[in-house]
C-alpha cells in the first residue's frame, strides 16, 4: 500500500495494487479465480517497512506480468483450461509473461501499446501505429466482438500477418470515434490463422471489470479497514468466494430466470407486448442469498426492475439498429 495515481479515482491517493485473474465463458458467466497484491519494491526491500506491514521474509519484488505469470501457473497447475489469455497493455509489454504462455502453447490475445514493435513479412521493424496507417480501406472488416446488453458490439477489425507464423496483429477501430486498440495475438500450432477466435477473445476482457465492479459495489472488495499483508489476502479471497458463489448461481438459473422478448431485428419493429425479465444477475442473488426476502415483498420489487431492465434493453437495441448505416459505411 503506498500513494500512487488510482485511475477509478483520477488522482494521487493511498491504495492498493492487485493483480486478478478472471475466468470467463460466453453465454455462460464469469467470476474471479485468482488474485496477487502488488508490493513496491520500496517496500519488500526495507526491513523495517516490510515488517510494519507484515509481508512474509522470501517475499521478493514482483512486476505486474510476473504476479500475473505466478496466478496463471497456479490455475494451470489446479487444472485449468484456458482458450485465450486476455489482458491490457501492461501485460501484453511484459515479454516474460508471453514467453511462459508460448513454452505451454496456450493461446493469447493482449493488448499492447500503440509503439510496441513487431517484425512484419520482408523483415520490416514497424510500431502497431505504422502497421495501422499501411491499411487502406480494403484491410477492415466489420465484426461483433460479442453480444452486450444493448446488442451486438460492433467494431472494425484489421488481421495483420507477422514474420512469425504464429504472431499476428489484430487492430480494433470504434465505428464513431475511430479510436484504434491494439492485441498482439499468438495461435499455437494446429489453430486456425483466422480472426473469429481472437475477436471473440478480445471481446471478452470487459467480464473482469465487470467483476471489480460486483466486488466493489456489492460485496466490499475495497471495503476493508485491514492494512497487514495476510489480512488483506483473506478478505480478496472470501470476496472473491462470494462473487463466485453468486456467479455460478446465476449462470445455473439462467435458462430459468431469463423469459425476455425476442431481440428486434428491423430499426421500425413494433414493441412485444410483454418484455419478459432479465435473468438473474450476480448482484441480485448476491442480495437474495444474504438476505432472503419474506414471501410476496421485495420480490416484488426485484421483478419489477428486471421487466424495466428488459424494456430498456429492447429499446436499447432497437435503437442501434436505425445507426446500422455507420458499419456500411467503413467497408
Amino acid at each position: 500500500m503506498k500513494r500512487q495515481y488510482l485511475g477509478c479515482v483520477g488522482k494521487v491517493a493511498n491504495g492498493i495494487n492487485t493483480v486478478h485473474l478472471t475466468y470467463a465463458r460466453e453465454g455462460a458467466g464469469h467470476a474471479l479465480i485468482g488474485a496477487r497484491e502488488w508490493i513496491p519494491a520500496a517496500q519488500t526491500d526495507d526491513p523495517v517497512t516490510s515488517a510494519v506491514m507484515g509481508l512474509p521474509e522470501d517475499l521478493v519484488f514482483r512486476t505486474k506480468g510476473q504476479l500475473a505469470t505466478d496466478i496463471l501457473a497456479e490455475a494451470f497447475a489446479d487444472g485449468v483450461r484456458l482458450d485465450f489469455v486476455c489482458g491490457d497493455e501492461v501485460y501484453g509489454a511484459c515479454t516474460e509473461l508471453r514467453e511462459y504462455l508460448e513454452d505451454r502453447d496456450q493461446a493469447y490475445v493482449l493488448r499492447v501499446p500503440c509503439n510496441f514493435l513487431l517484425v512484419v513479412p520482408g523483415r520490416v521493424t514497424l510500431t502497431c501505429q505504422q502497421a495501422a496507417a499501411r491499411l487502406g480501406r480494403r484491410g477492415w472488416e466489420v465484426r461483433s466482438a460479442g453480444t452486450g446488453t444493448k446488442g451486438q458490439r460492433w467494431y472494425a477489425w484489421a488481421w495483420l500477418a507477422t514474420a512469425s507464423a504464429r504472431h499476428y496483429l489484430l487492430i480494433r477501430r470504434h465505428l464513431i470515434t475511430g479510436e484504434l486498440a491494439f492485441h498482439y495475438c499468438f495461435l499455437p500450432e494446429g489453430q486456425p490463422a483466422t480472426p473469429a477466435r481472437p475477436v471473440r477473445a478480445a471481446g471478452l476482457r470487459w467480464p473482469c471489470e465487470e467483476d471489480f465492479e460486483f466486488g466493489k459495489d456489492c460485496f466490499g472488495l475495497d471495503q476493508s479497514q485491514v492494512r497487514l499483508y495476510d489480512a488483506i489476502a483473506r478478505h480478496t479471497v472470501l470476496v472473491m468466494a462470494a462473487v463466485a458463489v453468486c456467479a455460478v448461481t446465476a449462470a445455473l438459473l439462467r435458462r430459468r430466470t431469463g423469459t425476455q422478448a425476442p431481440a428486434p431485428v428491423l430499426p421500425d419493429q413494433p414493441p412485444p407486448a410483454e418484455f419478459g425479465m432479465i435473468p438473474l444477475t450476480v448482484p441480485e442473488t448476491g442480495r437474495l442469498l444474504g438476505h432472503p426476502p419474506p414471501p410476496g415483498s421485495a420480490t416484488h420489487w426485484l421483478a419489477w426492475r428486471r421487466r424495466h431492465q428488459a424494456r430498456s434493453r429492447w429499446y436499447h437495441q432497437r435503437a442501434r439498429l436505425g445507426r446500422r448505416i455507420e458499419i456500411v459505411l467503413v467497408r
